[in-house]
């Protein structure tokens, strides 16, 4: 047989993590290690499947120092959770209403909102909007007006207890189940966020890679404390996420051992870096999962809740047993 009859072999196909190591270089720090890396990560939270809690996940994020990451960590956690396959609910208990922008849902002035389900107007089915990159996450959003109810509440006798009376009649009444509800806190600790909290049954604290973050952790977890004492003795603090994280300097690197150190079994291993992208996206009314998919911050975000995710039985027995149901 002739060389010219032989069956030509075909070449070993390069993975693209090889490719752009090829062609950039493999170090370290190099744009190509950079890309590479996105791209695997990107290939294995893809491949993932998010197991689904047994009971709904109610979760209030809360840090009362602002810039921390809070809103950005809510809407995205929230997106991760619904592009898993989850029911999802948001619920904006922020005036400013970030969280409604970011997930593409009217706020304005007047619009049907959380203020009007806070004064009993409105039931959560009434004022609930769907996010239009995801048909299985509802938001109820927060307007500006939201920012007189703390005045117009403070007599009423359950005060304390208006969005979780609110919140328990929606679950029970609907015909979707949802696995996470997600209360987006405002950066303070007034009536809102104590309404959050005695509605919540687990607490997601964000914390940002710098050094006053850490004295902030230590006011929030007192009044957290507080709140259980008097008003939600349930309540669990399930979760850290360190935000804003640069693996290129050591006091990030030295905060996340801090925070690792006093609570090793509530931080997650995933943290957020620092992207143009997550702060981008929401000018465009997006999560940044919609907004950049295939990028670091929806992969961090996408990988943070899938370590949620498989926690939900240990959190949710935690819960049972802080309630005696066990």
């Amino acid at each position: 047989m002739s060389k010219h009859d032989a069956t030509p072999t075909e070449p070993p196909t390069e993975a693209v993590a090889q490719v752009i190591n090829r062609i950039f270089g493999d170090d370290d720090s190099s744009l190509g290690a950079q890309i590479a890396q996105e791209s695997t990560r990107y290939s294995a939270i893809e491949a993932q499947v998010f197991p689904k809690p047994a009971k709904t996940r109610i979760i209030a994020v809360a840090n009362q120092k602002g810039g921390v990451g809070k809103t950005t960590t809510t809407v995205n956690l929230a997106a991760a959770m619904a592009l898993s396959g989850a029911q999802v609910l948001v619920i904006d208990m922020d005036p400013q209403g970030n969280a409604s922008t970011a997930l593409g849902i009217e706020h304005g002035s007047g619009c049907d909102s959380v203020y009007d389900v806070l004064e009993g107007r409105l039931g959560i089915d009434d004022a609930k909007q769907v996010c239009p990159d995801f048909s299985n996450l509802d938001v109820v959003p927060a307007s500006i007006d939201l920012s007189g109810a703390e005045l117009e509440v403070a007599d009423a006798p359950n005060r304390n207890n208006l969005l979780r009376d609110a919140l328990a009649m929606f679950l029970s009444n609907s015909d979707r189940h949802y696995d996470y509800v997600f209360i987006d806190c405002p950066p303070s600790l007034g009536l809102l966020v104590i309404n959050a909290m005695c509605a919540a049954n687990e607490m997601l604290i964000p914390i940002q890679a710098e050094y006053y973050a850490l004295e902030g952790l230590g006011q929030l977890i007192h009044t957290i404390g507080l709140v259980q004492e008097h008003f939600n003795a349930a309540l669990l603090v399930s979760t850290m996420l360190v935000t804003m994280y640069d693996k290129r300097t050591l006091l990030s690197r030295e905060v996340f051992e801090e925070v690792k150190k006093h609570y090793p079994s509530i931080v997650l291993e995933t943290t957020i870096p620092r992207t143009v992208k997550i702060s981008e996206a929401p000018s465009f009314g997006q999560s940044v999962i919609a907004y950049d998919p295939k990028g670091m911050g929806a992969t961090s975000y996408r990988e943070a809740a899938l370590e949620i995710a498989k926690r939900s039985a240990q959190v949710l027995e935690a819960i049972a047993i802080k309630r005696g149901e066990h």
